[in-house]
């Protein structure tokens, strides 16, 4: 599995990621969302590095102009509910792509242990499409993989690319394990993760602080 870090090269990327980490900054909600779509945007951007061009011939007003535009729209594929804010800015990268949604969520047990839930998937087909999921946080990987698991009922995709804000190594290391022909694009690679599967140091809940605590 391909694998691209963008905190490897300093960039403005760099600095919207300090921003999203920044706990201060954090308390303004408003605030997180745009530097979470920022954050969406620049790794879109990316990824079309990667993507299939053609030749168009374009008629200008003064001429006729030979440009390399996208063979095909990918499939971008959000993973409910941080990463809605994440795929609006992958939305200005692409903005003539189809998207599809699948909410997973983790619940604790009694004892503790987490879990995770797949329980709503509204995706086009996917049968031979370009497919981008994504999700701000790759703690463990569990709720990434169990989506993809989920997706494959719209079709098998010729490729794959994820997209993740910041990934825990445990968590890369099990999509590279589980999708070894994914290409992954994270923003930031943490080392450590907590019993809670909370990324270490990471930036909190992403989902609660875009949109507001579930729980106390």
């Amino acid at each position: 599995m391909p694998l691209r870090v963008l905190t490897e090269t300093p960039s403005v990327f760099s600095q919207v990621l300090a921003e999203l980490r920044n706990q201060k900054l954090q308390k303004d909600r408003h605030r997180f969302r745009w530097n979470l779509k920022r954050a969406g945007f620049l790794l879109a951007y990316e990824i079309s590095r990667e993507l299939p061009y053609m030749q168009a011939e374009i008629t200008t007003p003064l001429g006729q102009a030979t440009c390399a535009v996208l063979a095909e729209p990918p499939v971008l594929v959000s993973i409910l509910r941080a990463g809605n804010a994440f795929l609006e800015g992958a939305l200005e990268a692409f903005d003539f792509a189809d998207v599809g949604f699948v909410a997973a969520y983790r619940t604790e047990l009694t004892n503790r242990e987490v879990q995770v839930q797949v329980d709503y998937l509204a995706v086009p087909s996917l049968t031979g499409r370009i497919v981008i999921l994504m999700d701000p946080m790759l703690a463990t990987g569990n709720s990434l993989l169990l989506s993809y698991e989920a997706l494959l009922l719209r079709g098998q995709p010729k490729n794959l690319f994820i997209m993740a804000l910041i990934a825990s190594e445990y968590g890369i290391k099990a999509v590279q394990k589980k999708l070894p022909q994914a290409h992954l694009y994270v923003g930031a690679v943490d080392k450590e993760l907590t019993a809670r599967a909370y990324i270490v140091p990471g930036l909190g809940d992403a989902g609660d602080l875009a949109y507001g605590a579930l729980h106390s």
